[in-house]
This record gives C-alpha cells, structure tokens and sequence, in this order.
C-alpha cells in the first residue's frame, strides 16, 4: 500500500432530492482518474482505500455510496438502487470534468463496477475489481442461508439469534421485517448481529477490529439495511444479469483484473470462476491464502499491483 495522503478537495454532490453524497479527491490533479466503488452496498469508504493508488500518477476518487458513510441521510433506502448508484458515478464524473476513468471496486464494489461498466462502457479505461459478486441467488443463498453456515457454526448462531425460529426458512426476508421496525432496540440489534455475521466470516485470520465495527450504532444500521434492502430486492437486476454474454460482449474489450481470494466465503471463488468462463480475456488471480477483505496481505499486495499496471493505460 501506498503511504497515507490526505484529499485536496472534499466536497458533497446533491444526486437527487433527497440524497447527498460525500466526496473526496486526492493524489496528482492531473494525474490518470481513478474512480474507488466501496463494499456493501452500504459500507462507506475509508481513508486506508487511497493507498491502493500511487499518488503521484492517480487522480484519485473516492465517495460514499447512497445512504452510506458520510453522505446523508444515513441508511436511507428511497430512490436507492443500483441503477440510481450507476448514475449518481456518472453525475460525479461529470462533476469531476473527467472524460473517462479507471474503476477498482470490491465485493459489492464489483458489482457496481459491472454494472456501471455495462452502461457506460465508454467511461471505463480498466476495471480491477475483487471477490466478484453478482447478486445471484445462488450467491446470496449461500451466504445467508445455507453454506458459509456449515465453515462458521459458532458465528452463524450469533446470526440467526435475533430471528424467530419459524422464520429462519428465509433470513434475508426475516432479517428485512427487522431491519425496518419502528422500534429503534429491535432494529439496532438486528441491524449489529447482520454486520457482525459478515465481519465475523470475511478474513481467513478474523480481524477483531472489524468485528468491533459491527458494534457501532451508525455504521452497522447503514451497512446492514442498505445490504438487506438491495438483497430482498435482488440487486434489481434479472438473476445472473452481469454474467450474461450480451452484457459481457459491451465491457469485453475493457483491460480487467480480478483479484479473488480462495477461501472467500463471502463472495465464493465459483462467481470469480463464471466470470472467466463467460469473459476469458480477464486477467484472474486467484490468492491461496486469502478470504475475502482487502485488507488480506496477499489480496492487498496484488491489488496494489493490479493497479499499478493500468495506470499508464
């Protein structure tokens, strides 16, 4: 990673009538624009995400997502969709005067850098993205009913705690009554045990500093309604959308590297696997070491590398 910077220019960008976005930008002005999409849905960005970048060849982006972080008002789910989200980085690159742009997402960041891809295919100079998601029902099934459960028993018990049993046959469902609930106690306690399930099962060595971020009142309400507000809804998209040939055939002459790890069981190794499958022109490193943070040594490092290379494109 890069040493820590600090942004030349902080500023919010009104998307719509209700939504305010947090932005911020560092590195060289005149440098080649590099666009970070964060994690989630719902995650926010963190000063760490700079030093993905090297500072003096990146002008490099960074905002926070709809309901997320610093942008207002926290956690809120109107005019929230990833279609919204695709066209809030279009309003930003607009904002920015950048004619076209580099775009490094992971997890959800993924996600939104497909789809953004997808629709503005001409904006996009490389993709590098990470532990692939594509909102499938296979992928969310796994995670949130029955997979990861079988690698993290103990963690999984802290999960399904807050959810009656007979309404355990469909917790993204379950855990959306919850999430919503007029009262503040039983919302904040669902909302900690959702984040807590996903920080306690995201590194192959687990970081108790995550863990301790579930915890906070703030981050943990806006990470885990926004989550379960664009799962019930299945990312509104058609399942399997961003693996779909038609689709992959608009982004396919865009340089791409993905970096995934192993023991991801979060974004499981299998939907980094489609993708190459459907797109083999992607560069796909698959880390042996490694679950599915960021912040993962030998994900970080690649990452880092990854980036490095599509600077001078």
């Amino acid at each position: 990673m890069y040493p820590a910077i600090e942004p030349y220019e902080v500023g919010r960008l009104e998307v719509s009538t209700v939504h305010s976005l947090y932005y911020e930008v560092s590195g060289n002005k005149d440098g080649s624009p590099v666009v970070f999409l964060h994690g989630g849905p719902g995650g926010g960005v963190d000063a760490k995400d700079r030093g993905f970048f090297d500072p003096k060849k990146y002008k490099i982006v960074l905002f926070d997502q709809r309901g997320a972080g610093k942008s207002t008002p926290s956690a809120c789910l109107e005019d929230n969709t990833t279609w919204d989200l695709v066209e809030d980085i279009e309003k930003l690159r607009k904002k920015l005067n950048v004619e076209n742009w580099h775009v490094f997402g992971g997890s959800w960041g993924s996600t939104l850098s497909l789809a953004y891809a997808q629709t503005h295919p001409g904006r996009v100079k490389s993709l590098v993205m990470r532990g692939i998601f594509t909102l499938r029902k296979s992928e969310l099934h796994f995670f949130y009913q029955d997979g990861a459960s079988h690698l993290f028993p103990e963690a999984w018990e802290e999960y399904i705690a807050p959810i009656p049993e007979q309404e355990r046959h469909d917790m993204v469902l379950a855990y959306h009554a919850q999430l919503n609930a007029v009262d503040d106690t039983t919302r904040i306690i669902a909302a900690k045990a959702w984040a807590k399930w996903e920080m306690s099962t995201s590194r192959l060595h687990v970081s108790a500093e995550a863990v301790a971020q579930a915890e906070k009142d703030d981050f943990a309400n806006a990470f885990a309604r926004i989550e379960n507000h664009y799962f019930v809804n299945e990312g509104f998209m058609r399942d399997g959308q961003l693996l779909e040939k038609q689709e992959i055939d608009k982004i396919r002459h865009i340089p791409t590297i993905v970096v995934q790890g192993r023991y991801d069981v979060v974004c499981p190794a299998t939907t980094a696997h489609a993708l190459k499958k459907v797109w083999p022109e992607i560069t796909l490193h698959i880390v042996p070491d490694a679950g599915h943070s960021s912040r993962e040594p030998g994900i970080e490092k690649l990452l880092v590398e990854a980036a490095d290379k599509m600077a001078d494109l």
